[in-house]
């Protein structure tokens, strides 16, 4: 849970089931108007805008934009295993990389890397000088592997968890 609620009864608790349905419906749709929520779970839009203004109060929900780098047409793509140097964790690591506005995805992952990052870019040449800055001349990565992408076949930015579901 993000934080605390101001009410014992569960209403703002973001387990509520109909708080889940709510926020199963904003994560495909930020932008959902309360009353099309409101016919989809068949409950009044006034439930539906306090339920939402209740849970942004307390900070438990947080509406914001999602830039999907396919559909901003980025030129470059490119896939990067990481494998970290003794004495420094894939965490130490992918909260570094983190910082760069390029890196779009970090994975900590099991098998033959312990990260799988991805950056996307406009130009060739940043993913080269991400390369040369951010991986190639710090010590805290041993192996990598650069994997350039050569066509988006799928790009899925739902949350695994509700694929398949149905919002009631």
């Amino acid at each position: 849970m993000i934080g605390e609620t101001k009410t014992t009864n569960g209403i703002l608790s973001p387990d509520n089931d109909l708080n889940q349905k709510i926020i199963r419906l904003l994560q495909r749709d930020g932008r959902m108007p309360y009353n099309e929520i409101a016919k989809k779970l068949d409950v009044s839009e006034g439930t539906v805008r306090n339920r939402v203004n209740g849970l942004r109060d307390n900070d438990q929900l947080r509406i914001a934009a999602m830039v999907d780098p396919v559909a901003d047409e980025y030129k470059t793509t490119a896939m990067i295993g990481i494998k970290a140097a003794t004495g420094h964790t894939p965490q130490q690591i992918g909260e570094r990389l983190g910082k760069h506005e390029m890196v779009v995805f970090i994975l900590w992952v099991s098998g033959r890397y312990d990260l799988i990052i991805e950056v996307v870019t406009d130009e060739q040449d940043e993913i080269q000088r991400f390369h040369e800055q951010e991986i190639n001349s710090i010590a805290d990565i041993a192996e990598m592997d650069l994997m350039l992408g050569l066509k988006n076949i799928k790009n899925q930015y739902l949350l695994k968890k509700h694929w398949g579901q149905s919002v009631r």
